[in-house]
């Protein structure tokens, strides 16, 4: 499948919603996640053992089908949206 060709080729069109979840694979130093434990103890919150952060995107978007959506957005995880040698990512696709 060519480039973005999920999204632009001619056919009846469905609206989707993808949510993605991108964060740090284990191993990979979190600074922002340490830094949060740490304000959450001088807080005064006992127990958490370690925070790790990440981001989520919310992609909407129109493709003939769900399975074309998810090459698509699996495509835009690998080329924008996670850093493949410290990030990790997973999705998920509804139809609207």
């Amino acid at each position: 499948m060519r480039k973005s060709e999920a999204i632009t080729r001619k056919g009846k069109k469905k609206l989707f919603l993808a949510k993605v979840f991108v964060r740090l694979k284990e191993g990979v130093l979190d600074p922002q996640g340490s830094t949060i434990k740490r304000a959450l103890e001088d807080m005064g919150y006992d127990g958490i053992e370690d925070i790790r952060t990440g981001r989520v995107f919310e992609i909407n978007f129109s493709s003939e089908d769900r399975n074309k959506s998810k090459v698509l957005i699996d495509e835009v995880c690998k080329k924008l949206l996670a850093n493949p040698v410290i990030e990790k990512y997973k999705f998920e696709v509804k139809q609207r």
